[in-house]
């Protein structure tokens, strides 16, 4: 299977990218480097896209086990290279769950599920960057 994303330029340092389901998004930089911040930065949607196919994992295995979480966030935080090209070479992400009577060992299993197995964008991450995870019951 093959995605296409089409990323037009919409002046200054503006783009505009779809998806293949057609939503579109804005990418931007800081006023610092030429842009309005008008858009998502590149590098934060790299974390947001791992946090997002982790979390589309956790919530469907924790669907399918009858699981019920009250609340559930991803935190994910990355150490920039200082040199060009700049990338993440440490990455932590943070599964935060919320309710009562959780399921812990049920949770843990559908967080390592995404980690180990299923999340695409998390092998992708592998390699590049040393990834930590967590796990935190509230």
């Amino acid at each position: 299977m093959t995605h296409k994303v089409i990323t037009h330029w919409k002046g200054n340092m503006l783009f505009e990218s779809d998806n293949p389901n057609d939503k579109t998004l804005l990418i931007d930089t800081s006023p610092e480097h030429g842009g309005h911040n008008a858009g998502h930065a590149p590098k934060a949607l790299m974390l947001a896209s791992l946090a997002g196919c982790s979390g589309l994992d956790v919530v469907s295995v924790l669907k399918k086990m009858k699981v019920k979480v009250s609340d559930f966030r991803i935190d994910t935080s990355a150490n920039l290279t200082e040199e060009h090209p700049k990338y993440y070479d440490k990455v932590t992400i943070e599964y935060h769950f919320y309710g009562e009577d959780l399921k812990r060992s049920k949770i843990e299993k559908a967080v390592n599920l995404s980690i180990e197995k299923y999340c695409g964008v998390m092998e992708m991450f592998r390699h590049f960057a040393e990834i930590k995870a967590e796990i935190h019951f509230h």
